[in-house]
């Protein structure tokens, strides 16, 4: 009778283990990690993610210029619980930008996305450089930079810091892994407006919306503190796309 009675016991216990089992593979949804981009567009950075959670209370969108630390919230996503969404980031950081996802679900709980590098939207053309000729096309006359010089002094477009016809600013570095680079960047009548520290990428773009105007803008770069190249650029009004 003892033994029978212990064989009830252990089939009670494996028939309760079993039905715990069954109700938390029910209640528990494995989670699902939005599928996120970010896109290099003209004047902006495009984020959109596919999403298979609807029990989302808020989605936050952080931004961060090393994709480890000083991440730090710029906007909420105005529908969190649709399955597509699309933000437009209008005033990106200089550099690189990285993007992530803070989701908080409705019972408190929350997690991060992956984190995403913006990279060049491959349908915009951004790989010549505007030349003289083009900025007469846009513009007309001399930059700024170039009207007080002398005559025999004309103005090209810099093999390091240049427009490109999406009118983004590019700066195309090779060694900067290895050298200590630094590039201001100034409005045409000396008025400073702001400063890359360390150039650490080999190539960066500079989002046309950063510099809030279009016209003649000017730059210097250091190399280890030392002035390398001073000169200056030209951002369309209208860009070619």
């Amino acid at each position: 009778m003892k033994q029978i009675a212990r064989l009830l016991v252990v089939l009670l216990l494996f028939s309760f283990s079993m039905l715990s089992v069954r109700a938390q593979s029910q209640q528990y949804t494995p989670p699902v990690l939005p599928d996120f981009m970010a896109l290099i567009k003209t004047g902006k950075i495009q984020l959109e993610w596919l999403s298979g959670f609807t029990n989302v209370k808020q989605i936050g969108i952080q931004r961060s210029l090393d994709s480890v630390l000083n991440f730090y919230t710029i906007a909420y996503a105005s529908y969190p619980t649709q399955t597509r969404n699309v933000y437009l980031d209008n005033k990106p950081l200089p550099g690189s930008n990285y993007y992530r996802l803070f989701i908080l679900f409705n019972n408190g709980k929350y997690m991060y996305s992956n984190t995403v590098l913006a990279v060049q939207d491959s349908t915009i053309s951004a790989n010549q450089k505007l030349t003289v000729d083009d900025i007469r096309d846009l513009k007309g006359g001399p930059p700024n930079a170039s009207e007080k010089a002398p005559e025999k002094v004309v103005w090209h477009p810099s093999n390091t810091i240049y427009t490109t016809a999406d009118g983004n600013v590019n700066i195309n570095l090779p060694d900067a892994a290895n050298k200590k680079y630094s590039v201001k960047f100034f409005e045409p009548n000396g008025v400073f407006l702001f400063e890359i520290d360390q150039v650490k990428s080999p190539f960066l773009i500079l989002e046309k919306a950063i510099f809030l105007h279009s016209g003649w803008f000017n730059f210097e770069l250091y190399e280890d503190g030392k002035l390398k190249e001073k000169w200056s650029f030209f951002i369309p009004l209208n860009y070619r796309s």
